[in-house]
C-alpha cells in the first residue's frame, strides 16, 4: 500500500485581520447605529472571536450596556493592574451583575515580576511607562491570546491623541472595534439619562477619567478629559492602545507583486 503523500508544513504568517478589510467594515456601517453595528458584527461572526475590554471607569456603562444588549455572552476582560481604586472594583462587579454578562474575565499582574521589577510598589513614581508595561500592558497581551479581534471604549473626543478613530481599525493582526469613536460627551450623556446607568463613584468628585490609583487625579475645569491622567508627566496613554499604521493595499498589477517565476 502506498505511503500517502508527505505534507507540507507551512507557517501561515499572515494576520488574522488587514486593513483593506478594517476599511470594508467602516464603509460597509458607515451612518449605522451603533447597537445595529454590534448586533450585526456578533450576529454575522464578523470579528471572529471577539471580547470587550473595559476599565469600568467612568463612561465604560455606555459601551458595556450596548454590547450586552447585543450579545450578553460576549466575554468581558477587566485588567486588575492591583493599584485600582476599591470603588472600580466595586462598579465592575456592579456593572456585570446590571448587565447580564455571562463571561467575565479579569486578568492581573504575574506575581514574580512584580517582586522582581516592583518590589516596593512604588515604581509608577519613577518610572511610569515601565509599571504600566508590568502591570497593565502585559496582563493585557495575555488575555487577548486566542482572541480574533477585541473592542475598546476609545472615543475621539477624549484626548488629542484619538482624534479621527475609525470604528474598524487593525492592531498587531487583530480587529479592533470603537463602537462610540464618533460619540460625543453630550450623547454619552443622554445615553446614561436614557438608560439610567449607574455611575461610577468617584465621578461626582472631579475624577472624569479613572485609572490606577496613583496615577489618577481630578480634573480640573476646563481641562482636557484625560487631564487627571499621569499628570506631571509626558505620558497620556498606558501602552494598551499602540498606534496603528494602516497595512498598504497591494496592487496585484504592480511588477514587485508578481511572481519571480
Amino acid at each position: 500500500m502506498a505511503e500517502p503523500a508527505r505534507q507540507i508544513d507551512l507557517i501561515d504568517a499572515r494576520p488574522a485581520f488587514t486593513q483593506t478589510q478594517a476599511d470594508a467594515l467602516n464603509a460597509r456601517f458607515e451612518g449605522v447605529d451603533t447597537i445595529t453595528m454590534l448586533k450585526t458584527v456578533f450576529a454575522e461572526g464578523l470579528a471572529g472571536n471577539v471580547a470587550v475590554v473595559s476599565s469600568f471607569g467612568t463612561e465604560s456603562a455606555v459601551l458595556l450596556d450596548l454590547v450586552a444588549k447585543a450579545d450578553p455572552t460576549v466575554p468581558v476582560i477587566f485588567v486588575d493592574t492591583l493599584k485600582m481604586f476599591a470603588e472600580t472594583l466595586h462598579y465592575r462587579d456592579t456593572l456585570i451583575k446590571r448587565f447580564g454578562f455571562t463571561d467575565s474575565r479579569t486578568v492581573a499582574p504575574i506575581a514574580d515580576v512584580i517582586a522582581k521589577k516592583d518590589e516596593t510598589g512604588l515604581r509608577w513614581s519613577y518610572d511610569p511607562d515601565g509599571c504600566c508595561e508590568i502591570r497593565k500592558v502585559e496582563p493585557m497581551k495575555r488575555a487577548k491570546e486566542g482572541l480574533d479581534a477585541w473592542i475598546s471604549g476609545r472615543k475621539a473626543f477624549q484626548s488629542v491623541t484619538r482624534q479621527n478613530l475609525p470604528r474598524f481599525e487593525v492592531e498587531d493582526g487583530r480587529l479592533k472595534l470603537n463602537p462610540l469613536g464618533d460619540w460625543n460627551k453630550v450623547e454619552l450623556e443622554a445615553y446614561f439619562e436614557a438608560e439610567n446607568l449607574p455611575r461610577h463613584p468617584l465621578e461626582s468628585q472631579g475624577y472624569l477619567s479613572i485609572g490606577c490609583e496613583p496615577c489618577t487625579s481630578k480634573v480640573m475645569p476646563g481641562e482636557d478629559p484625560r487631564a487627571g491622567r499621569w499628570r506631571g508627566w509626558d505620558k497620556v496613554e498606558c501602552g494598551i492602545h499602540s498606534p496603528v499604521t494602516p497595512i498598504p493595499v497591494i496592487d496585484p498589477e504592480d511588477p514587485a507583486n508578481q511572481p519571480v517565476f
